[in-house]
This record gives C-alpha cells, structure tokens and sequence, in this order.
C-alpha cells in the first residue's frame, strides 16, 4: 500500500522471506530501524533471523520514502527516512479477557527528517486502519516519554528494574510447595509459549507474546542477533509434578562486583512458583546479588521477604501505552468489580473515539451509549487518560488532581477507580 505526497511516499509492506520479491526492501527497513535505535549496523544473518521472527508474528513494516532527489553523498532514497511497524496480540484487560490490540512498534524518524509530519501521518493513517479493521486499542512501549500523549496514548503500567541482594540476609517467609531443577535452555523452546499463555490469563496488562521471546529466553537468539551461549534455565515444578514456570538468566562476568546473576526472564504461573524461583536464584553458589528489569511494581516478593531492604528498586517507570480507537468496544468489552453508572466527557486529539458515552454497569457486565446531547458528564477527560485508567494501575483521582480528568460531581473520580479496578496488579512482561 502507498500513500504519495510531494516529498515523501508513505509504503507498507510484509517482512519478505530471504530470495523472495521484497526481501531487499525489506533488508533495508531493519538496517533503518537499527540506525534510529543508535544500534551497530545488523549484518545480513542478523537481519534474516529478525524477519524470520517478524514473519512469525505477521508483522506489517511501514517506511517513508523520499520521493525527490536525494542530496549528493546521503543514503539512497530505498533507505526510509522514518520507520513504523504493527503487529496484532492480545491484551488481558482483567478477570481473563482478551482484547485484540495493535502494537505499534519500531518507530524511527533520521534526525535530518524532523518536524515534517512524518510520524503523525503514519501513526494517525495506521491507527485509522486499525479501528476499520474493528480493532478497539492500541498499545506500544515508549523509548521517550514526551512523544505519544499528543495521539493519544496514555501510559497504563509500570515496571522496575530491582537488584536484589541474595547474600545471608535473604530470607523469604515462604515455605516450598513445588521443585526447581536446571534444564537444557533449549528446552524454552517448546515449552515456553505454553506456560506464558497460563501467565498472560492470569495477568491484567499482559501482551501476548512475540516469536522472539521463546528465542531470547532459551539463549538461541541474543540482543545482538547472535546465540548467547551464557544463558541458563531453571523450571519450576508443581506439586504435581507439571511444569509451570521458569526463569532463564546469566552470569555477569568475575569483573562485576558484587557477583551478579541476571534474569533474562521470569515467567511463574503461581505465586508459589514465583516465590521459589526466587529462593532458587538467592541460593545460586558465589553470586550475592540478582538483577531484573522487568520486575513489578506490586510485587509479592518484597513482602515475602524477612528484611524488604533486601530488594533496591530505585528505578520505576511506565511501560505499556495504550491508546483506545473504540470507546464502545473497549469499555463494553472489560468486566467490572462493581455495579454504577459514569458518564464520560470523552477529548480525542485524533478524533477516533471523541464524544459523550455513559458506561452503565450490572452484575458486572457494561452497556455503553454514546450520547449526543442532554446530560451532562460525570468526568471530561482526553483519550489519553481513559486508556491510562482502562487496567486498573492508574489512579483517576490522582489525575484529577494533577489536572488531566475533569470532575464535574463530587466523588466521580472515586466511583471511576472503583469500576476500573482488576483483580489483581497489573503487569506487563513483554517489551515490543
């Protein structure tokens, strides 16, 4: 598909397998994207396995083109001067549902491209066709934070990275119900997905997961888009013998101190089996300390833990983004805690999903009207703000305050955390 204007063509297309019609274009895409992202440049067996992954996942790849003459010496005009791409998952909005979302990801403008509208036109064009398609959200994770509240996004979740000290004051209040053993990191492979999808179930905020995820975590493909022979796996055990969780992690090297053992990555379907993997870690031989970045910010080990000063999270941050193209969709398709009523004075930068609806609640179960005229709202608040308190880990009376919702009757903002509650924190383990 092409979109043509004066100085840009604006083309999306298939991640094309190596030898087929596509791939050069499609080489030169990935190249583009690890320019942005300040990587070294990938070589051709890097750049095959990525579009092998993006195949998986059917990925579409948007680029922008220059449609006049390039200047003498710079990159050739089949180089895109601005990336963009989506793919299609599930998000666990809360109580186990799944909505469909896009995610949006590997978005690039080249520096010397700036503040020609470019990101606009793709990122309003994409989500455009997104909610033609009847998709009702949207989702992505934000390198910088000043960028996506103008179209809409809003952030929905946070993450920490913790470093955790394993050394004689570790001590968890938590007695084993299960068993953990070392396994061959390949073993991921298989089983991976599998214990994943109970987690992605059990977990508001959750993303499905992309191809490369089950390859990272068993150490066949590295950041660097090479096998990481460092990678080892440790899986949990129930007790009834099942597999239902792991955690995959390395060595950082003799020269780190304290010695440390890094979590590549955590999945446990049980709180039990989230705890012992934590026991299994601390108890690893000549390593004092443990590190993870995508830990929660609710998270039931600090409390598990005798001394909680075991655990320095000095670093929190948003996460997952989330943008909803379909007002209706979106909220009639959640389950609430609660029973009531709330009208929404809903703003939209986009106009995707802007207009007055009144979400009624019974036995758990909504009804969503758009209302043209005739009563007034409970709450006026931008797109950005509805999507941010849609799963439950953002605070509608904490953004009245801060000024971003609008509270025209006393207590709205109260009976709005209310009906958005889940049933448990809300968490993201997945990065796209």
């Amino acid at each position: 598909m092409a979109e043509l204007s004066d100085d840009y063509e604006i083309r999306r297309f298939d991640a094309a397998a190596e030898g087929e019609p596509g791939y050069r274009e499609a080489e030169t895409w990935v190249k583009a994207v690890a320019f942005g992202f300040h990587e070294s440049t990938r070589t051709p067996e890097h750049v095959a396995t990525s579009l092998a992954t993006y195949r998986a996942d059917h990925r579409v790849l948007t680029g922008a083109y220059q449609t006049r003459g390039v200047a003498p010496g710079s990159l050739p005009a089949d180089v895109p001067v601005a990336t963009f791409g989506t793919l299609r998952k599930t998000l666990n909005i809360g109580f186990g549902r799944m909505l469909e979302t896009q995610l949006v990801t590997a978005v690039t403008v080249r520096t010397s491209h700036r503040r020609r509208g470019l990101l606009r036109r793709m990122m309003s064009e994409d989500l455009a066709l997104a909610k033609r398609d009847g998709v009702a959200m949207a989702a992505l994770t934000a390198s910088e934070g000043s960028i996506y509240g103008r179209f809409g996004y809003g952030v929905a979740s946070f993450e920490r990275t913790v470093k955790v000290d394993t050394t004689a004051r570790f001590s968890l209040n938590h007695q084993a119900v299960g068993s953990v053993d070392i396994a061959d990191p390949k073993i991921l492979l298989e089983i991976a997905p599998e214990i994943f999808d109970r987690v992605h179930r059990l977990t508001p905020g959750s993303i499905g997961r992309q191809e490369w995820y089950r390859q990272l975590a068993s150490g066949s493909l590295g950041r660097d888009g090479k096998e990481d022979p460092a990678v080892k796996v440790a899986l949990h055990y129930g007790p009834d013998g099942i597999v239902d969780g792991y955690v995959s992690y390395k060595f950082l090297g003799w020269d780190v101190e304290p010695y440390t053992m890094h979590v590549v990555d955590l999945v446990a379907s049980t709180n039990e089996c989230y705890l012992e993997l934590w026991q299994f870690l601390a108890a690893i031989d000549l390593v004092e300390r443990i590190t993870w970045e995508e830990a929660p910010l609710d998270d039931p080990l600090t409390w598990a833990l005798a001394d909680p000063r075991c655990i320095d999270s000095s670093d929190s941050r948003d996460m997952l983004w989330l943008r909803i193209l379909d007002a209706v969709e979106a909220l009639e398709a959640r389950r609430y805690p609660v029973d009531g009523r709330l009208v929404l004075e809903v703003l939209d930068p986009l106009g995707l999903a802007a207009g007055i609806y009144a979400l009624e609640v019974n036995g758990g179960e909504a009804a969503v009207e758009q209302i043209e005229t005739g009563e007034n709202p409970d709450l006026t608040l931008d797109i950005s703000a509805l999507s941010s308190i849609y799963l439950g880990a953002v605070c509608p009376v904490t953004l009245a305050a801060a000024g971003k919702v609008r509270e025209h009757h006393q207590g709205a903002a109260l009976r709005a955390r209310q009906l958005f509650a889940v049933e448990r924190a809300t968490h993201c383990l997945t990065h796209f």
